[in-house]
C-alpha cells in the first residue's frame, strides 16, 4: 500500500526527553509529506492526544514515567487500529521488542538510529510496512528459526535439569520440591531459559529444545 501523494502523513511524537522530542519534531517538520500534529511527554498524554488527533503514525518511547509506551501502544491500537505505532527506544532488550510487537506496534527503532532513519520509517509504517532496526530484525529471525546447538549449549546444568522437569509437566512448586529450591529461584531460572532460547512460554521452550535435540 502506497501513501497518497497529496495527503501528508500526520505524526504524533511521544518521548519524555524534551530535547530529543524537539529534535525529532524538527527533523520531521522539514519534510513536505509529513506533518507533526502533536507531542506528548508520557504514555497517558500520548493516549489522550492520539484519541483526539487520530494521527496516522505515533512515534512512541518504550520507557517513560507513569504509563509506559507498551501500555500506551495497546490503548492507542484498541482505540484506532489503523494508527501505526513505531516504538522509539534506547532499549535493545528482547523482552521489550516482543512486548511492543504483541501490543500492536508496527515497528521498533533504536534511538541511536532514529535521527537518521525516522523519516523513512514514518513513510514505511504509514504504508503498512514493518519497521525494525537491523539488529532487532536479526533477533526476530533467530527466534523464528529457533535455537541452535550453540544457543542451547549456553544453558547451565541446573537450567537443563529444570527444563527437563518442565517437559515432564511439572509445576514450579513441584520442580522446587524436586530440586530443593525455592519457587522464586525456579521462576528466575525459567525466565533465563526463555530468554536464552528466545521463546515466550514454557511450552515453546520445551518444543524448541526438543527440535534442537537437547532433550533427546
Amino acid at each position: 500500500m502506497s501513501w497518497p501523494a497529496d495527503q501528508p502523513i500526520e505524526v504524533l511524537v511521544v518521548d519524555d526527553e524534551e530535547r530529543f522530542r524537539r529534535v525529532l519534531t524538527a527533523i520531521l517538520a522539514v519534510e513536505a509529506d509529513i506533518a507533526v500534529v502533536g507531542e506528548a511527554a508520557d504514555g497517558a498524554e500520548a493516549v489522550a492526544k492520539a484519541t483526539s488527533l487520530m494521527p496516522d503514525v505515533v512515534l512512541l518511547d518504550v520507557r517513560m514515567p507513569g504509563t509506559g509506551g507498551i501500555e500506551a501502544a495497546q490503548a492507542i491500537k484498541a482505540w484506532s487500529p489503523t494508527t501505526k505505532v513505531v516504538m522509539l527506544t534506547a532499549s535493545d532488550e528482547d523482552e521489550d521488542l516482543y512486548k511492543a510487537l504483541r501490543a500492536g506496534a508496527s515497528g521498533y527503532l533504536l534511538k541511536e538510529k532514529a535521527l537518521v532513519d525516522v523519516c523513512l520509517c514514518v513513510r514505511a509504517a504509514a504504508s503498512g510496512q514493518a519497521v525494525l532496526s537491523p539488529s532487532m530484525a536479526a533477533r526476530l529471525v533467530a527466534d523464528f528459526v529457533g535455537p541452535t546447538r550453540d544457543t542451547t549449549s549456553q544453558l547451565s546444568s541446573r537450567e537443563l535439569d529444570i527444563l527437563r522437569l518442565v517437559a515432564d509437566g511439572q509445576s514450579n512448586r513441584q520442580i522446587a520440591d524436586d530440586l530443593a529450591l525455592s519457587p522464586h529461584t525456579v521462576k528466575r531460572h525459567i525466565a533465563n531459559i526463555l530468554a536464552r532460547l528466545h521463546q515466550h512460554s514454557r511450552v515453546e521452550a520445551v518444543l524448541a529444545a526438543q527440535r534442537s535435540g537437547l532433550l533427546g
